[in-house]
């Protein structure tokens, strides 16, 4: 179910020159970067990348998430790690992204890491923004 305006706690603002080969910086000056399109699609890869901020933000949402669903199951994910891996690549409308989530939770066993980030994946907003959008797989 989608929020509305009168809804919103926080709301992050971001300003991009040039694109993919420019610099987007937030409002507050707490990001500035460079950004160029990676080596791999014909860019110098000097800064980082759209693709590279996204993987940033989803895997600390995730990160967020894992932990809600982990104080509700009484799981002990400390030493947690999130990693989100986003690929780019052509579709039949110009390009799309493909999304991957990984975690290494050290204590406890695989099942249960299983159950916690399929959980997770159903309270991150950033999982339910792209749920239909783009396949995000979780490993």
């Amino acid at each position: 179910m989608a929020i509305q305006h009168s809804d919103v706690l926080y709301t992050a603002v971001a300003t991009a020159e040039n694109g993919r080969d420019g610099r987007v910086a937030t409002d507050d000056g707490k990001l500035d970067v460079v950004v160029n399109p990676p080596k791999e699609m014909g860019g110098s890869g000097a800064g980082t990348n759209p693709e590279q901020l996204f993987a940033a933000g989803y895997s600390a949402c995730f990160q967020g998430a894992l932990g809600v669903v982990a104080r509700q199951e009484g799981a002990d994910i400390s030493g947690s790690t999130v990693t989100a891996k986003v690929g780019i690549g052509k579709n039949e409308d110009g390009f799309g992204i493909i999304v991957e989530i990984s975690a290494d939770i050290p204590n406890v066993d695989a099942a249960t890491a299983k159950s916690l980030l399929d959980k997770a994946h159903q309270v991150c907003p950033y999982s339910k923004a792209t749920r239909g959008n783009i396949t995000v797989t979780l490993g």
